[in-house]
């Protein structure tokens, strides 16, 4: 069997990790248990909800072969990584349950937690509160394992059939040229190395355009010191409202849910006390899949990325949101593959080696490139569950890169918005503020198109 290495992006994440910054993605999905009946009704752990859950995950992520392969190190390329099966697998050390008076706050300490790198990249936490009604799921997978929407893949192998949900086709290999082929596709080849360097020098240069850190507010950096400590916070919020914004302020549903965002820092900064925000402001990195619909499922990244500006120093909430539609639409003509959001293709052009040595120098550029991840996840329409219990709520959760102090993911679920908030805890010790900041931009919103 031919040795799959890690594609650029993906030993990209692999190495820029550390222990104070893990690179995994998150999803904390919150289930309504299902009343059982039966047999296995009366007391005793077959009862417990939580028991089940974690019994059936345990189970099925043993049939699913990208959940069973480890990523380790390779003598050629020099630099390089691949995945391998793990010949220990044990789904057990990827399971845990966890009893806790608070699923939600226990999330924060469970994704600041590295992943084990010698194994899987990826583990399950089954979260029991006080609550016998429900119980929630923490979910961590690796960035070089998946992006976003790779994880919700992997993630939907493992909820019960019946619902609507099906897992992806099992990767299909690159086709690998031969020595003909190679030679009729020469003229091709290199006149596509032409234009990729041309790429990788245009994004360079719009890096550099756009590295200027004005109107960065303090709260969004993270100093070194403050750092290994997570804060989750989640806030839902009912999807007719953005729709009915978006039908009478235009734009995209994604366009109200990032000036949403930009709305509700500006509200959680002032309501901090700290100055009004001025100058153009933070630097949102949005990621952009270029995944093809239909295309074959693959695991790893196939990312690029818009980069916009949030206009926090603007307080009318409308002219905001013109602001980032403006923005986002600057993007598309531009396309994902231009401008300096999609720096993440110039991991392609470095040699693994690079990465291995590189990799921290990578990290600690992050605070240069941009200054807030902002990420849409989006989900299917259909219901998830396991074990018969269904899920009422998904909070997707981003890695927080070195000297940023909050990342924000969001989704889209059975007609509700979840954000997902992932700060440093140190640097922002009050994250409910900014949840609940983002609901009065919400409302104002409505307000002002009403």
């Amino acid at each position: 069997m031919a040795t799959e290495h890690l594609s650029p992006l993906d030993l990209a994440f692999w190495r820029i990790e550390s222990a104070a910054h893990p690179m995994h993605l998150g999803a904390l999905a919150v289930f309504d248990a299902a009343p059982q009946d039966g047999p296995g009704a009366g007391p005793g752990p077959d009862a417990d909800p939580a028991v089940r859950a974690a019994a059936l995950l345990t189970a099925r992520c043993a049939t699913v072969p990208g959940l069973r392969r480890r990523i380790h190190d390779v003598l050629l390329p020099i630099g390089a990584a691949a995945w391998s099966p793990d010949a220990d697998f044990d789904a057990a050390r990827h399971v845990f349950l966890v009893r806790t008076p608070d699923p939600r706050a226990a999330a924060g300490p469970l994704m600041a937690r590295p992943l084990d790198r010698g194994r899987p990249p990826w583990e399950a936490h089954v979260l029991a509160g006080p609550d016998p009604g429900s119980f929630a799921v923490l979910f961590k997978f690796h960035h070089a394992l998946a992006d976003g929407l790779g994880a919700l893949a992997l993630a939907a192998l493992l909820f019960d059939e019946g619902e609507g949900v099906r897992g992806p086709a099992r990767p299909v290999p690159e086709p690998q040229p031969t020595a003909g082929s190679a030679l009729r596709n020469l003229p091709g080849m290199l006149a596509a190395r032409v234009q990729d360097v041309g790429q990788a020098l245009e994004i360079g240069a719009s890096v550099a355009r756009a590295g200027l850190p004005l109107g960065v507010p303090a709260a969004l950096t993270a100093a070194p010191a403050r750092t290994g400590t997570r804060a989750v916070a989640g806030l839902a919020l009912d999807l007719d409202d953005v729709n009915r914004i978006r039908k009478v302020a235009g734009g995209t549903v994604n366009d109200v849910l990032i000036a949403l965002v930009a709305g509700a820092l500006r509200r959680w900064l002032l309501g901090r006390g700290d100055p009004e925000p001025e100058g153009p402001g933070p630097r949102a990195l949005i990621p952009v899949s270029r995944r093809r619909p239909g295309g074959a499922a693959k695991y790893g990244n196939r990312l690029s990325g818009y980069l916009l500006r949030l206009p926090l120093a603007e307080p009318d909430p409308l002219l905001r949101l013109d602001r980032v539609r403006l923005g986002m639409d600057r993007n598309k003509e531009a396309g994902p593959a231009r401008g300096a959001g999609a720096v993440a293709l110039l991991a392609d052009h470095v040699h693994p080696l690079g990465h291995r040595l590189g990799g921290p120098l990578v990290a600690q550029a992050a605070r240069m490139l941009f200054d807030i991840l902002v990420t849409s996840v989006p989900l299917p329409g259909f219901t998830f569950s396991l074990g018969g219990s269904r899920v009422r709520e998904v909070y997707p959760l981003a890695p927080l890169a070195r000297g940023h102090s909050l990342a924000v993911a969001v989704s889209t679920y059975k007609g509700t918005v979840h954000y997902g908030l992932v700060a440093d805890a140190a640097a922002v010790p009050d994250l409910a503020a900014l949840a609940e900041a983002l609901r009065a931009e919400l409302d104002e919103l409505v307000r002002e198109v009403s």
